[in-house]
């Protein structure tokens, strides 16, 4: 009787990720982080990224443990490859029209289940993507529960999709045709944008309002997504208080109560948790790459990786190998099947010759041991914000190349905020690539970006210790909104 009683007093929180990689690894983070502090976790998956999990990290990786259980939604879609990304467009139309009816339906229906059965305390709160506050919101309402929208971005970027009304009311999209992509049009300021850095251009902003199109899809989306994350019980946010001040400082007029709380990796780093066997990702892991970084000095590996979900051109492709093969420095190179457009990847047999000792090519890696392995030098990303915070992380400078949404935004922040970047021309050419990489490597710049990385780490370290920041408002997060009001 009393520990039926323990269970039905326990806190209850259902987490649901917008269901690609980067979101889901962040998720489950937080998911991990609110179970060691004593909550039950229901995790959310699309049925398809469920079948991911199983393929790749095998059949019984889903089966959850005490205390967490994963459930499913069907995402609407045609099947597809379970090694590959699904379409983005598609994926975010089904999000917006398609979620509502059955994440309510589980929601009442583990509220229902929960209420009779002893090992399962109901639902008291929800916690959603950014990306899924269009459905979350409306749910969490008719159930009434609190709901926080928890961000896997920074907090300039989400201003910067906050303001896409903005930028339609003003006339700056859509764009009157495709010219205005690069007749210097996106290089005017955005300085209107409270708490923006100073000298942000149009450019530097999400890219989806970059259209031509007035019904544009992930336009609409990414728009409807910051709208209504605005009348969720609170935002929460992958960052810390250091990294982001001034933006951070101007959202309570803006938004409902904001709580920093990353870098989340390293509250976990800070006990034993009993849920590490439940990983984050969708793709087989080469954990051999660890063993091949064994073998060279401190400081001399670059690693690229471009994310899940951007692609590029087998010319593209080519010029970052030509470029990281002239540089004569090793690399740990992650290719995706999916990485080039409508082709497999396919690199000239001069690659091969040139780097052959120096360099390995892997499907997909465990990211963040090896941004944390001695050997790595510098980081060669897409500027997304999970390998954007976890190389923040680890002390490596990065070299960007931002494909779409806040990818922009997080490329302009590392290079010229927080001095930890240089940019690659989206038109990439192996001579630039070369000698990029030599400046990170070896140049002063290099050794500038990498003192300046190692002193972000320690912030970050600062904001997740027992007084820090992200810390108390971690603490805060729990027992203002999380916690139920009795």
């Amino acid at each position: 009787m009393a520990s039926s009683k323990i269970i039905a007093n326990k806190p209850h929180a259902l987490i649901i990720p917008f269901p690609l990689q980067g979101h889901i690894k962040t998720m489950l983070k937080l998911a991990k982080l609110l179970h060691s502090r004593g909550f039950h976790i229901t995790f959310v998956n699309s049925e398809f990224n469920h079948n991911r999990f199983l393929h790749s990290r095998g059949p019984n990786s889903m089966d959850g443990l005490p205390g967490f259980q994963f459930e499913t939604i069907p995402d609407s879609l045609p099947p597809s490859d379970l090694e590959n990304t699904q379409h983005i467009p598609a994926l975010c139309e089904a999000v917006m029209n398609k979620f509502f009816q059955p994440f309510l339906d589980l929601v009442v229906r583990i509220q229902e289940n929960g209420s009779s059965r002893g090992d399962v305390p109901p639902l008291t709160c929800i916690i959603a993507d950014g990306f899924c506050s269009t459905f979350t919101v409306k749910a969490a309402r008719e159930v009434e529960l609190p709901v926080v929208i928890f961000f896997t971005m920074c907090a300039a970027a989400v201003m910067g999709f906050k303001h896409f009304v903005a930028l339609k009311e003003k006339g700056i999209t859509p764009l009157k045709d495709e010219s205005y992509q690069t007749n210097g049009y996106l290089d005017s300021t955005a300085d209107w944008i409270p708490g923006m850095m100073k000298g942000i251009r149009l450019k530097d902003l999400p890219s989806l309002f970059r259209t031509t199109d007035p019904d544009d899809l992930l336009f609409t989306f990414t728009m409807e997504c910051a709208e209504n994350a605005v009348k969720a019980t609170a935002v929460g946010f992958e960052t810390f208080d250091a990294l982001e001040k001034d933006v951070l400082a101007v959202f309570p007029s803006i938004f409902p109560p904001a709580y920093t709380i990353g870098p989340l990796q390293f509250h976990l780093n800070q006990g034993t948790h009993s849920l590490d066997s439940i990983g984050y990702n969708l793709w087989k892991e080469d954990t051999d790459c660890l063993q091949w970084l064994d073998s060279f000095e401190p400081d001399s590996v670059v690693y690229v990786n471009f994310g899940s979900v951007t692609i590029m051109s087998q010319q593209q492709l080519i010029e970052f190998g030509m470029g990281l093969a002239s540089s004569k420095h090793p690399f740990l190179w992650i290719i995706r099947r999916d990485l080039v457009i409508g082709d497999s990847a396919i690199l000239p047999p001069e690659f091969f010759e040139q780097t052959k000792e120096r360099s390995r090519i892997a499907l997909w890696c465990p990211q963040e041991e090896v941004l944390n392995h001695p050997s790595i030098g510098g980081f060669l990303t897409h500027s997304g914000w999970g390998s954007t915070m976890e190389s923040l992380s680890a002390g490596v400078p990065m070299l960007c190349w931002p494909f779409f949404a806040d990818q922009p935004t997080n490329c302009r922040y590392t290079c010229d905020k927080w001095g930890v970047g240089m940019e690659i021309d989206n038109n990439v050419k192996r001579d630039e690539v070369e000698k990029l990489v030599r400046e990170l490597m070896e140049g002063e710049k290099g050794k500038e970006m990498r003192n300046k990385a190692m002193e972000w780490k320690k912030l970050a370290e600062e904001a997740t210790s027992p007084n820090g920041s992200s810390t108390l408002n971690l603490e805060k997060m729990i027992n203002e909104v999380l916690l139920p009001k009795n």
